[in-house]
């Protein structure tokens, strides 16, 4: 029963168990940065060792994004049918699983597979993290919580690029070891998964309210109420389609392009940092690597701050705007201007690491309880199928057309994401999880005119 001193879930004040379940997504970021991160310096061993082909190279250096490709799409999918639960700790034993295996690989096909393998479980998390989270977070939190997803992902790729400095003087077979240290936080990660509760949104989703509210009560607070009945008598069908029925295939676009758009730039030229300075005629060394982190992780914080003073929709249109000139800059500029390519490059990735953080938010608001984990799975999916193609072909591209050409090739997917987030880029701040993934743009500026 409901009193006056009741609180509805969306409003409820942070608690203690909101950090944990916002920590506990928080390590399963920092270790995809550091799975993505730690390979680059892998490489650098495991190409003379094994006597790798270009092709090679390209296909281990994104095996795992290609593996979040499958994990995302397909596990999103399921945890909307077992539950959220479930797949938010079985997607560590599989990181776990294929860390540890790395360490043992002596063909680059069992390398290969390995880093699949890996990337599933980060699929798979990465579509019922970022919706655990999302359903539990009040409102005002939300978009701090899901944003500093960035923050933490820049952080394990930092982190990557300590290690794999260090460990790749210890003699040809340190690689086993550097791949394997992931091995080490995700371990961690699964034990403290151990016993989360289940998504009370999607238990209400399945007609289980009962369980839902005592879960709401024991960890988030004895007078907290749910709000979501309406829910319960949804009749939407969980399956692909469903993101492109009539109310939802704008938004299942939207996010799928808002978000291939951002990720392809950003892999394909961070995963070849050091060669495409060097093409630009900017020296690389240890120093520039450090400086390039230290911007990226600035950025990050920056970017929660963005998330909070900014309008959603606002934030992205002009990141993507400015990101885009940068782009055009670069691919212009002669080399002989390197003090101007320098400022420019820090610009853009003080930038692209700011609105990184709208991949956590966007998705994860966008979709109805009963196609969530589907609906941010599928937008995983798209952008890591994305980011994979755009790793692969970039030295392809350099090798055969230049660095200027690629440059600008990147600017023109850029400039595609803008377009994109003009036409359809939603405002769901100050929105409850509900109103955000069912309202559209005129009723949630109406929305927004009453909250102030």
């Amino acid at each position: 029963m409901t009193t006056e001193a009741s609180i509805r879930l969306d409003d409820a004040p942070l608690n203690k168990f909101h950090i944990k379940m916002a920590g506990l997504t928080f390590g399963a970021h920092f270790t995809d940065g550091y799975i993505i991160g730690v390979i680059g310096f892998a490489l650098t061993l495991i190409q003379p060792q094994m006597g790798l082909t270009p092709l090679w190279v390209g296909l281990i250096g994104s095996s795992a994004l290609i593996g979040l490709f499958l994990g995302s799409l397909v596990l999103g999918w399921v945890s909307d049918y077992i539950g959220r639960q479930k797949i938010f700790v079985t997607s560590f034993i599989i990181i776990t699983l294929g860390s540890a295996l790395q360490f043992f690989a002596d063909t680059p096909m069992e390398l290969f597979l390995c880093r699949v393998l890996i990337g599933i479980g980060l699929g798979g998390d990465y579509s019922v993290g970022h919706t655990m989270l999302a359903e539990f977070a009040p409102r005002k939190h939300r978009g701090v919580l899901l944003g500093s997803f960035s923050v933490i992902w820049t952080f394990g790729y930092v982190a990557a690029s300590f290690v794999g400095f260090f460990m790749q003087n210890l003699g040809p077979d340190a690689w086993r070891l550097m791949l394997a240290t992931s091995a080490l936080p995700a371990f961690l990660i699964l034990i403290l998964r151990i016993g989360t509760p289940e998504s009370p949104r999607w238990l209400i989703s399945k007609g289980r309210k009962d369980e839902a509210l005592a879960i709401v009560q024991k960890h988030v607070g004895p007078n907290v109420v749910l709000d979501d009945e309406a829910e319960v008598d949804s009749h939407q069908k969980r399956s692909f389609m469903a993101l492109f029925s009539k109310e939802m295939r704008k938004r299942t676009v939207f996010n799928s392009l808002f978000f291939v758009c951002l990720v392809i730039p950003y892999f394909a030229i961070y995963t070849f940092l050091p060669s495409i300075l060097n093409l630009m005629g900017l020296s690389e060394n240890f120093g520039t690597d450090l400086l390039l982190n230290v911007i990226l992780i600035v950025g990050a914080v920056l970017g929660i701050w963005f998330t909070v003073i900014f309008s959603r929709r606002g934030f992205l249109i002009y990141s993507f705007i400015f990101l885009s000139v940068m782009l055009v800059l670069l691919s212009v500029l002669p080399t002989s201007a390197s003090f101007l390519m320098i400022l420019v490059f820090a610009g853009f990735t003080l930038i692209m690491s700011a609105v990184s953080n709208l991949v956590g938010v966007f998705p994860a608001e966008s979709f109805p309880t009963e196609i969530r984990s589907l609906g941010v799975g599928f937008a995983t999916s798209m952008s890591r199928l994305g980011s994979a193609i755009g790793t692969f072909l970039l030295p392809i591209s350099t090798a055969s057309f230049g660095i200027q050409f690629s440059t600008m090739g990147l600017a023109i997917v850029l400039i595609i994401g803008t377009i994109v987030s003009i036409a359809w880029a939603p405002e769901t701040k100050n929105l409850t999880l509900t109103e955000a993934a069912t309202k559209d743009e005129r009723t949630v500026k109406t929305a927004l005119k009453g909250e102030k």
